[in-house]
């Protein structure tokens, strides 16, 4: 298969000025970043690849077809966009002129898409190209670009001089663009925070060529050769100060911040050295943002964890179970896969292990600072997190396995459930017999009861251990022979017993171009169907049943947490959602249910579940919860509203039917939403399970997701 792209031995002149000197470079797939200082060729290495200046020797290749004697427009055609630094609009132009202007028929993006990619776009239509803000032309020359459908998009500096809230928005956007996995993106940036979060690889320019391509992560950790190559200080990747009290957690989330660095004197200076002039230091001076990750879920980058012939990593604290973790590596290893240990000690004690402590701790967002603290507590949180976001940056992993008691599961559990559903995740513990919910989640990780403590090899732990390690081979290897067919893109669907017949109206009409994926509304049915859509595996979700709010609201047994939607907030794309079964509350059998609600409306599902019809009271709770989270959603939101009833127990002659709390929820839902032209509330004279009611979900979920090209892996 032929690279994305491919500039080997690139040299390029300004007169007498050699401004490429021998540039190599290559994108395979996904994105790429190129960050070096100003002057080092980036902007000049963008316009030769776009032909927008002559080539004196060496060569550029795309997708496998030389770009050498071609123009700029003939370069477009072949796929490429291209976002230039600058911007470059029209004055006169308005947003959707600009757009229009470059639209294609047939082609995946459209204005509309765009539209709901940047809803601000939306409701500039009508100004003019000279009356939008720095973040609203940037947006438009990338939604410009990527009207062309290209396979490859080359953007030059696209969060230059941009406010830190839309660098984090045009960061995240990044990340969806190589995780959908259709274009490819070459990055050319000067933020190094946002240079590092959004690729996986960055090439480094100094002096007219590319220095080194090195790990995102391991740059965005090493502040000393930030400051040797690129002039980065240290505070610039500092967020929590050095005398931050011990054991103070740090806050969830962190507003992105922009930090300007001035480099006064690149060269070290003698007596004799003239002074710099002050417009050179502002022109040196360089901005790094911290891009904030989204709380609670996180995108995967595309192909994380994908690699059916990759690595099988052996995850544990090797100071206390290194005999244990060594015993599996040698099983696995025998069974012919690659494999390698993954330390996750904080005692800084050395083990051998293929990737020490400090690989691993380097990818805390303070580097390994903020891992080995000195504090136990402090420490293995700091390593904690490190480890996910290790598992994330990751490309090469076939399965993982961990071994030990409750902290050990605890450190690796998070890193684990970072993972897309199917790569096998196994981990042998002491608490895997009791309640694991805090350990599993949503994810299909597999747990096995260690029965003695992970604490030596004996009898016990021997059998224990050898079977998860052979279990953990087995699903490795049977990987390697299945080959994922991925003819239809994946869409979530949420259902419940009562909303059954309306979903099974929306599959029917769209299994034959998606892969219908229904969730059954259990609490971690819609946490399972969020986890998949960050991590890239459904293309959209159709959430028509939000039954787990009512039991989050009241105590039910099938609850969501606070979390829920959030994945739909950081998605960005569209988002269609209903109120289905929100009349409803699950206990188990009628014993179970609180004495509080003693004297309420009771439906007998069956004798293990027993409904309880929601009040007014909590129905206008449910609505304005579920407002907010709307209001959050910068995709396009259609939420639809069955004045029929919610369920197929809420309609006329059936037990819950109770117009008076729907009218409590839809007009919670009126009064806390707040309606633009991408977010509307849908009235619809149905019941939720009629036909007319899934054939009007269907058409808007058609009018917004182009229909798809079938392909196979």
């Amino acid at each position: 298969m032929s690279n994305a792209l491919e500039v080997r031995d690139l040299n390029v002149f300004y007169g007498q000025s050699h401004a490429l000197q021998g540039v190599n470079l290559t994108l395979s797939s996904g994105v790429l970043s190129v960050v070096g200082r100003n002057g080092m060729g980036k902007t000049t290495l963008c316009k030769a690849i776009m032909g927008l200046v002559p080539v004196r020797s060496g060569s550029i290749s795309f997708g496998g077809q030389s770009l050498a004697g071609l123009g700029p427009a003939e370069i477009a055609r072949l796929g490429i966009g291209y976002v230039p630094q600058g911007r470059r609009l029209w004055k006169s132009l308005t947003v959707d002129e600009h757009l229009q202007l470059v639209a294609t028929k047939g082609g995946d993006w459209t204005p509309e898409r765009i539209y709901s990619v940047f809803p601000r776009l939306a409701e500039r239509k009508s100004n003019g190209g000279a009356q939008l803000s720095g973040g609203e032309q940037q947006m438009l020359a990338i939604g410009r670009a990527l009207l062309l459908n290209p396979k490859l998009l080359v953007m030059d500096e696209p969060t230059e001089g941009l406010a830190p809230v839309i660098v984090n928005q045009v960061a995240e956007m990044l990340v969806q663009l190589g995780r959908q996995g259709d274009m490819d993106v070459l990055v050319i940036e000067q933020n190094i925070g946002v240079a590092t979060s959004v690729a996986e690889q960055v090439a480094i320019m100094v002096n007219g060529k590319v220095n080194r391509v090195m790990d995102a992560g391991l740059l965005a950790a090493d502040r000393d050769l930030q400051q040797a190559l690129l002039g980065v200080g240290r505070h610039a990747h500092d967020e929590t100060p050095d005398d931050a009290p011990a054991g103070k957690a740090e806050p969830e989330k962190v507003a992105p911040s922009s930090t300007k660095i001035y480099l006064s004197n690149p060269n070290v200076p003698t007596r004799w050295s003239p002074p710099v002039p002050a417009h050179v230091i502002a022109q040196a001076a360089r901005t790094v943002t911290a891009v904030a990750a989204p709380a609670a879920v996180v995108a995967v980058p595309r192909g994380a964890g994908t690699a059916r012939n990759g690595v099988v990593y052996i995850c544990g604290t090797m100071d206390t179970k290194g005999a244990e973790l060594r015993f599996m590596r040698d099983i696995i290893k025998g069974q012919g896969l690659r494999v390698a240990l993954v330390d996750l000690s904080t005692s800084g004690k050395s083990s051998g292990a293929e990737v020490p402590p400090n690989a691993v701790a380097g990818f805390h967002p303070r580097g390994v600072a903020g891992v080995m603290t000195g504090d136990r507590g402090t420490a293995v949180a700091g390593m904690t997190l490190a480890f996910e976001r290790w598992v994330r940056q990751r490309r090469d992993i076939a399965a993982v396995v961990g071994a030990g008691g409750s902290g050990g599961t605890a450190v690796v559990s998070p890193g684990f459930r970072a993972l897309p559903v199917g790569v096998p995740k196994f981990i042998v513990s002491t608490v895997a017999s009791g309640n694991t919910e805090q350990y599993v989640g949503a994810s299909d990780i597999t747990m096995m009861h260690s029965v003695a403590d992970v604490q030596g090899l004996n009898s016990i732990t021997r059998e224990v251990l050898a079977n998860a390690a052979n279990g953990v081979a087995g699903m490795a290897k049977g990987r390697q022979k299945t080959v994922p067919v991925v003819d239809k893109p994946a869409i979530g669907l949420t259902m419940f017993g009562v909303t059954t017949k309306c979903v099974q109206q929306v599959v029917s009409q769209l299994d034959g171009v998606y892969d219908c994926l229904v969730f059954h509304a259990t609490g971690t049915g819609g946490r399972a169907m969020e986890n998949l859509l960050s991590s890239g595996m459904l293309e959209a979700v159709i959430d028509l049943t939000t039954t787990e709010i009512c039991d989050m609201v009241t105590g039910g047994v099938f609850a969501a947490n606070e979390t829920r939607f959030d994945a739909m907030i950081n998605d960005g794309r569209p988002y269609i959602g209903s109120c289905g079964a929100l009349d409803m509350v699950n206990f188990n059998a009628p014993d179970t249910v609180p004495a509080k609600y003693l004297g309420r409306l009771f439906y007998e599902h069956n004798p293990q579940i027993t409904l309880m019809r929601t009040t007014p009271e909590e129905n206008a709770e449910m609505g304005r919860f579920i407002g907010e989270k709307l209001n959050k959603m910068n995709g396009v939101v259609r939420f639809f509203l069955p004045e029929g009833g919610v369920s197929a127990l809420d309609a006329p002659g059936q037990p819950f039917w109770n117009p008076a709390a729907n009218k409590a929820l839809f007009t919670a839902l009126e009064e806390t939403l707040r309606p633009t032209a991408n977010r509307q509330l849908v009235r619809v004279p149905h019941n939720i399970n009629d036909p007319e009611f899934a054939d009007l979900v269907v058409k808007t979920f058609q009018s917004f997701h182009a229909r798809p090209v079938q392909r196979k892996a």
